[in-house]
């Protein structure tokens, strides 16, 4: 029996069907139309024998746990993955970090603070994939406008040890009015600890005495986050 032939693998995206092409579909209704599994085929080209892009791209997405999951996964992870190479995992590793890297310009363009999830969705992705505790410090001015955003800490996958006296060090040398705390859980879970809510606590209290206002601590877990004041925790 003859093999199938390239038509009916649909290897690249011209073989599929004009109303299925990830590209038309991107020009015509935009990027945010467009699934991560379609984002992918269109960074990714062509699919295997057997395997059109589409169903490549969303193999992967599926194996590696999501976006988190490809950004975690190492260059040698990948390009031994069924399907890729050296060619498509350096294309998939620009793309995410042309992303990592536009999240971590933001604070630089003087982005207001109006909500927790604005200093949440300004960080979940770089943060909540990280495999340590971190702790960083977004510093504000008098209207909430981002002043810098500083790492503090970096422990291990457990426990993160906070000394108060660096968190406001940084605060009075930029000449910071306000404080958001910002750390990620690791585990994915963002509940708070009752270790947390002691620490905010302690923190809250020595902002009083400098007279820089701790606005909230937000806990960053796998795409979603917590806001102690929110839930009227520590303050």
């Amino acid at each position: 029996m003859a093999p199938p032939s390239k038509s009916e693998y649909r290897l690249t995206i011209h073989d599929m069907p004009s109303g299925e092409r990830p590209r038309e579909r991107l020009q015509h209704y935009g990027a945010a139309a467009l699934s991560n599994a379609e984002l992918l085929a269109i960074l990714l080209r062509s699919g295997i024998q057997g395997e059109n892009v589409l169903s490549l791209s969303t193999r992967l997405l599926s194996e590696r746990g999501g976006l988190p999951g490809l950004s975690k996964a190492s260059f040698n992870e990948l390009s031994s993955t069924k399907g890729l190479g050296v060619a498509k995992t350096s294309q998939i590793k620009a793309a995410l970090e042309l992303g990592r890297r536009l999240l971590l310009a933001s604070p630089t363009q003087r982005l207001q603070i109006t909500c927790p999830a604005d200093a949440a969705n300004m960080l979940m992705l770089e943060m909540g994939i990280l495999e340590q505790e971190q702790l960083r410090v977004v510093l504000l001015d008098t209207k909430n406008f981002i002043l810098a955003v500083k790492t503090i800490y970096t422990g291990n996958a457990n426990t993160t040890i906070i000394r108060v006296s660096e968190i406001f060090k940084m605060a009075v040398r930029e000449n910071a009015i306000g404080i958001i705390l910002i750390h990620n859980h690791p585990s994915g879970d963002p509940t708070p600890s009752p270790e947390d809510v002691q620490v905010t606590q302690k923190i809250i209290e020595a902002g009083k005495l400098l007279d820089i206002d701790v606005l909230d601590h937000v806990i960053i877990g796998r795409q979603r986050f917590v806001s102690l004041k929110e839930r009227g925790l520590a303050f």
